[in-house]
């Protein structure tokens, strides 16, 4: 598991956080999944399944794919 901490004061997109929680209750073999989140000072903590290899927004920044690649991922 992996730990993740939101900086809300410095979250650009507040939504994306919410989104995160909103998913906890999706269970797949294909998908990170949320396990728990807690509340330590100000800052939320996310606890989640660790993904080897970083997040995906990180890959998806380095990496470009092809029309048909991007729709493979997408199925699964």
């Amino acid at each position: 598991v992996t730990a993740k901490q939101v900086n809300l004061q410095k979250q650009p997109q507040k939504e994306l956080f919410v989104n995160e929680l909103v998913v906890r209750d999706n269970k797949h073999p294909n998908i990170v999944n949320y396990l728990d989140s807690y509340l330590v000072g100000d800052k939320p903590w996310i606890i989640m399944e660790y993904m080897d290899g970083g997040p995906l927004s990180s890959v998806l920044k380095e990496v470009h794919m092809a029309e048909g690649e991007m729709a493979a991922i997408c199925r699964e």
